[in-house]
């Protein structure tokens, strides 16, 4: 073959193999950025599944954390009727088999009742998931820890608004950073107060599954979405678990909340509009409803005492505190239909 004819040849096949390699390498390039494109979308359908479990159960835990702070606020005006009438008899404790109930204590009442207006007083300039967090921390005791001393030696029951709450949360944290504790940095951890509310609500399995941590590379980019996913996956089931929890809580509590401000306002009627202070002039209906009042003030109390979420070490989620909540809505719940208040769970 003569070599112009030869060069030819090899020249075109030559040519065919550059073609096809390119072609090839044009197929592979797709395919990869095909591949990131469908990484990415997956990417963010789990952010926006995170992002949508996270609000509910955030708004599901601040509804509650707002209602305890609000009935343990109300204690006051109990004890200020309680306070009223003379020669009252002590009220006892309700037994039950198995069954623990708060001894009536005024000063105690009245203590986490001077706490819960303070923190309230604070709701409105706190983020997303404060009130939330004082829920999962138990009310009763953010509330008790809110008529502390603040950092600076003012006691934080002299504060108001965000000074208030911000001087719990340092106290919550250990104090402040200069002496030695975690100050409002720690404390907001521990209540869940950040701009997505989820601190102490979740734990210590921070998260921050941006676009910025993908790989160039799409293989690494899949691995890196797969632990992402993951990490996902066990935070939306554990903030179920919580919705879940904290709904059935506010569902009892706000029934037994129901039944209690009616005793309340029955008690408002009896001392302030009766004009009516001696027990030993009570009737009997007037006494049962003092009696069954210091009752649901014990059980309110007992139930805003319960912390909904457990803390956990290291990096590690937290875990909802299901068996204690489900254990008090039950204790609840029997006495409650044991009083005959008929209309509690509606």
């Amino acid at each position: 073959m003569p070599l112009p004819l030869v060069l030819g040849v090899a020249a075109g096949i030559a040519g065919a193999v550059g073609t096809g390699a390119a072609v090839h390498g044009a197929v592979k390039m797709k395919q990869a950025n095909d591949s990131m494109k469908n990484t990415e979308e997956r990417h963010n359908r789990n952010l926006e599944r995170l992002k949508e479990n996270n609000d509910k159960t955030t708004k599901q835990m601040d509804k509650l954390g707002k209602e305890e702070l609000e009935i343990l606020d109300s204690f006051k005006t109990f004890s200020d009727y309680i306070e009223k009438v003379q020669n009252r008899p002590e009220f006892k404790n309700y037994n039950m088999e198995k069954i623990e109930i708060p001894e009536y204590d005024p000063e105690e009442l009245k203590k986490v009742s001077l706490g819960a207006s303070i923190l309230l007083g604070g709701l409105s300039g706190a983020a997303m998931g404060t009130a939330g967090g004082f829920a999962a921390a138990g009310a009763t005791t953010s509330a008790v820890m809110a008529v502390g001393v603040a950092s600076t030696g003012t006691s934080i029951a002299s504060l108001t608004g965000i000074a208030a709450t911000n001087a719990t949360l340092a106290a919550l944290g250990g104090g402040a950073i200069a002496a030695g504790g975690g100050g409002i940095a720690l404390g907001t951890t521990i209540l869940g107060v950040t701009t997505l509310g989820v601190g102490l609500l979740v734990g210590g399995l921070i998260f921050n599954f941006s676009g910025e941590s993908m790989h160039s590379k799409a293989d690494k980019a899949y691995e890196q979405m797969q632990k992402t996913e993951k990490d996902i996956n066990e935070i939306c089931s554990y903030l179920k678990k919580l919705y879940i929890t904290s709904s059935m809580y506010n569902r009892v509590l706000s029934s037994a909340n129901e039944i209690y401000k009616k005793h309340l306002a029955k008690m408002e009627i009896i001392v302030d509009i009766r004009e009516k202070t001696d027990w030993n002039t009570f009737t009997e209906e007037e006494k049962l409803c003092f009696e069954n009042a210091a009752l649901l003030v014990s059980l309110l109390y007992k139930m805003c005492r319960v912390s909904l979420v457990i803390q956990t070490e290291g990096e590690r989620l937290n875990e909802v505190n299901a068996q204690e909540a489900e254990k008090t809505l039950h204790e609840v719940e029997d006495i409650l239909k044991q009083k005959g208040f008929n209309n509690a769970m509606a």
